[in-house]
């Protein structure tokens, strides 16, 4: 029995497995309950006396091979996994850094976010469009500047098909289709022909809000433009309006805040007034209601609009509008904890 034994020893040494199923086989062979040590430990029993001492020193050494060898090479399965997962050769030869959320973007889910929170809901429109939806039914006239080719990108050689210059073509659209109330947010981008700058760029985007209903005043107009300005510069903000001139818009107006750097105090930033300019605002123009088929003489309503890179100039002190669609990493990696 000890030769069987020290047969089994050497065979125990030697073996190899090419997968898992393999190996588990081995297992089963030499250490399950009808395995080979198993039955080997039967056999034991009909051991004379004298040699029983000697042949068990062989089994207990042969079961204690035979579990260490299935260990190793278990592990060198296991050891083999791990080292595909690391050399995965669909991978790049270097590695590719996670990218971050852009600033404008950043900024302009913040302000979705405090208008959703009013009950408004967002609308979206092309940035191709016609001059009805950009001008026309917005009360421009004719000769206004604003049409003027130096201002709007025109295409085709027709001056009917344009860029779009603002995105109150969205509220036009939405005004034409549905009957109040009507409580949209129109985020976009926007193209108008102006020299590339520091403080001006060919396209820039904006986010305006429309509310029209029944009995909408200004007063309403205010309370919104109130918490607006709180939700996003701080609960000590405040707010000023200034009169001003839009063609769909009467009354018309601009809206200041205190400046969030100085705290009102006066500093280069504001131009040492404490305050600084961020939107355009006023009640919609009845004739502006009227061209989308609402009847102005039972509805009412505010609109008012703001640029996305103004409010993120404000918020992260961004001096050069150039750095948002330059596509550095640098400068996009310095928002990696701005959400």
């Amino acid at each position: 029995m000890i030769h069987k034994i020290k047969e089994l020893l050497k065979e125990v040494e030697e073996l190899k497995a090419g997968s898992a199923d393999e190996l588990e086989l081995l297992r089963i062979k030499y250490l399950s309950k009808k395995g080979v040590v198993s039955s080997l430990m039967n056999e034991f029993r009909d051991v004379a006396a004298d040699q029983k001492r000697e042949v068990g020193k062989y089994i207990n050494e042969l079961k204690e091979l035979a579990q260490n060898k299935i260990n190793e090479l278990k592990d060198g399965f296991e050891s083999l996994k791990s080292d595909d997962r690391e050399h995965d050769l669909s991978r790049t030869s270097y590695p590719v850094p996670l990218g971050t959320r852009h600033p404008l973007s950043v900024v302009k889910k913040e302000i979705c976010d405090v208008f959703a929170r009013l009950g408004f809901s967002i609308a979206e429109g092309p940035e191709i469009e016609d001059d009805w939806h950009v001008f026309s039914s917005l009360n421009f006239a004719e000769d206004h500047p604003a049409r003027d080719m130096q201002d709007t990108f025109f295409l085709q050689h027709n001056p009917d098909v344009l860029l779009r210059t603002h995105t109150s073509s969205v509220q036009t659209r939405v005004m034409e289709r549905h009957q109040p109330p009507v409580r949209i947010i129109c985020p976009g981008r926007v193209y108008r022909n102006e020299a590339i700058s520091y403080r001006a760029h060919c396209f820039f985007h904006q986010v305006e809000a429309l509310y029209v209903d029944k009995n909408v005043s200004f007063a309403d107009l205010k309370q919104v433009l109130l918490f607006f300005a709180k939700e996003m510069f701080g609960e000590e903000t405040k707010i000023r309006l200034r009169p001003s001139y839009f063609p769909f818009t009467e009354p018309s107006a601009e809206m200041d805040i205190s400046c969030n750097i100085c705290g009102g105090k006066g500093c280069p930033f504001c131009k040492h007034t404490g305050w600084v300019e961020i939107l355009g605002c006023g009640m919609v123009d009845p004739n502006v209601l009227d061209n989308c088929g609402i009847d102005s003489k039972i509805y009412s309503g505010y609109a008012l609009g703001m640029g996305i890179e103004r409010i993120t100039n404000l918020k992260y002190r961004i001096k050069d509008l150039r750095m948002f669609s330059e596509n550095d990493k640098r400068f996009l990696q310095q928002f990696e904890a701005a959400y």
